[in-house]
C-alpha cells in the first residue's frame, strides 16, 4: 500500500491507484448497477463492508501465500520428500520426473512462501523444510478427505 492510500483502495482492484480511485469506482459501480438492474459490483461490496484491519488482512494474506504454494501436486510431493531428508535439485528432478527448470521453479515458489530453505554446496543446491510442522497440514488434509469419503458412503448407503 502506498502512502496516503486507504485499505479499501488496495482491496478493490478496479479502484485504481491515486486520489479519488475509490470514489471513481463507486460512481462507475453505481452506474453499472443501474444498468444491471440494481446488482452492485462485488469489489464495491467488499470495500464497503470490509471490517478487516490492515494488520489482520496481512496475516491472512501471508497464510494464503503458504497455502497457495502447497496447492499443487508436484510441490506437495516435493515437500513430502523433503520431510524425509534434504535433497539437491538433481535428486528432486529424478524423483519428480520433470526437467530441472520446472523443479527449480517449484522450489523457488516454496522458498518464497517460507516453506523450504536452500544451502549451496559447491555446484549443488540442497533444500530442506524450514519447519517440520508443515507436515501437519498433510494430516489435516487427509482427515478432511476421510471425513468427506465417510459422508459420501453414508449418503450412498442411505439411497
Amino acid at each position: 500500500m502506498r502512502d496516503g492510500e486507504s485499505v479499501e483502495a488496495e482491496c478493490c482492484p478496479k479502484a485504481g491507484w491515486g486520489t479519488g480511485g475509490r470514489a471513481r469506482h463507486r460512481a462507475a459501480a453505481s452506474l453499472q448497477s443501474r444498468r444491471a438492474g440494481g446488482k452492485e459490483c462485488e469489489f464495491a461490496n467488499m470495500v464497503k463492508y470490509s471490517k478487516i484491519s490492515p494488520r489482520t488482512r496481512f496475516h491472512y494474506e501471508a497464510r494464503a501465500r503458504v497455502i497457495k504454494a502447497l496447492a499443487q501436486p508436484t510441490r506437495l510431493f516435493i515437500v513430502d520428500e523433503l520431510s524425509k531428508q534434504e535433497c539437491c535439485v538433481c535428486e528432486l528432478t529424478e524423483m519428480v520426473g520433470a526437467d530441472v527448470s520446472t523443479v527449480s521453479k517449484h522450489l523457488s515458489l516454496l522458498k518464497a512462501a517460507g516453506i523450504v530453505l536452500d544451502e549451496k554446496r559447491g555446484n549443488q543446491v540442497f533444500y530442506r523444510l524450514r519447519v517440520p510442522c508443515v507436515l501437519r497440514f498433510f494430516d489435516c488434509a487427509a482427515a478432511v478427505m476421510k471425513s468427506l469419503a465417510a459422508e459420501q458412503r453414508a449418503t450412498l448407503s442411505a439411497r
